[in-house]
């Protein structure tokens, strides 16, 4: 009886393996890729007036899909969906301004870093925190996190009892939660939109986001009397960089982008989309 029970645990096993053997030579094929992107989050993302998708990173999906040899089916997915989502098999990859962090490299893998993120805060130019210290200043948080801290204290007293507003399970909420728990008041927001609309009514008194993003909302009517003030941060907490979202099991996806972004990257396309899209350049340093 153990025998025959050993072999049929043998034949299943045997079956499960040639299925799995299976599934990897059609994930291998990758003749068409399906890349989620948030949609709202311009100018990384975004939906234009006629509802198609475009920003920085839907030009460079399409870049990268040829590079590859493939098509790309871009589609847009809620941000607080967007990690379970890709799991979950909707889709294969992420570009969505996904920052590489360790605490989502234990749910899923990266691609090399594509760009930079750049995190900053947006006040109004008439209330309490328009003249915060530090601004200009950009610190790089794994290199000098002392001078970091440093900056931090400084803007304390100033930020004290005041209302943060960023966009949920983004690292803007990790910088929050680790370096101003216990001197502001954190809110956090499903979507940039809902961010704006609650800075230009005064229910909160600044938002921290990325600066690239909250440079072009600057630029809508609606914004007008909002700028940046205090100091940047890059790294860090914010991560090494800003990648492409992807299951664990897709290795050999993984290798393509790299590649694709490698070639992306050597031959100037990524800064030429990223002098388009942000008017500076946020490619990675070589």
């Amino acid at each position: 009886m153990r025998k025959l029970r050993a072999l049929a645990m043998a034949g299943a096993f045997g079956f499960l393996a040639l299925a799995a053997n299976s599934n990897l030579v059609q994930a291998g094929d990758w003749q068409t890729v399906r890349i989620a992107t948030e949609g709202a989050y311009a100018p990384w993302n975004f939906s234009s007036a006629d509802g198609k998708l475009d920003g920085f990173e839907i030009d460079l999906a399409n870049d990268l899909c040829r590079r590859m040899n493939s098509k790309c089916e871009v589609i847009a997915q809620n941000w607080d969906g967007i990690i379970p989502g890709l799991n979950a098999g909707r889709y294969d990859a992420i570009m969505a301004a996904l920052s590489i962090t360790d605490k989502r490299k234990q749910v899923i893998g990266f691609s090399n870093p594509y760009a930079v993120s750049i995190e900053a805060f947006a006040v109004a130019a008439d209330g309490p925190l328009a003249n915060l210290p530090g601004s200009g200043e950009r610190v790089d948080l794994t290199t000098d996190e002392a001078k970091g801290k440093e900056l931090v204290q400084s803007l304390a007293p100033l930020l004290k009892g005041k209302v943060i507003g960023v966009q949920g399970s983004t690292t803007a909420a990790d910088f929050a939660d680790k370096y101003l728990k216990g001197v502001v008041e954190v809110r956090e927001y499903k979507t940039t939109d809902q961010l704006y609309l609650d800075l230009t009514a005064g229910r909160i008194d600044a938002i921290m986001a990325g600066a690239t993003v909250l440079t072009a909302a600057m630029g809508k009517p609606e914004m007008k009397g909002i700028h940046l003030a205090g100091p940047a941060f890059a790294r860090g907490v914010f991560g090494p960089g800003v990648a492409v979202g992807l299951r664990k099991t897709d290795g050999d996806l993984k290798d393509k982008l790299d590649a694709a972004i490698a070639a992306a990257q050597a031959d100037g396309t990524i800064s030429k989309l990223s002098l388009k899209w942000f008017k500076i350049d946020v490619s990675p340093k070589q």
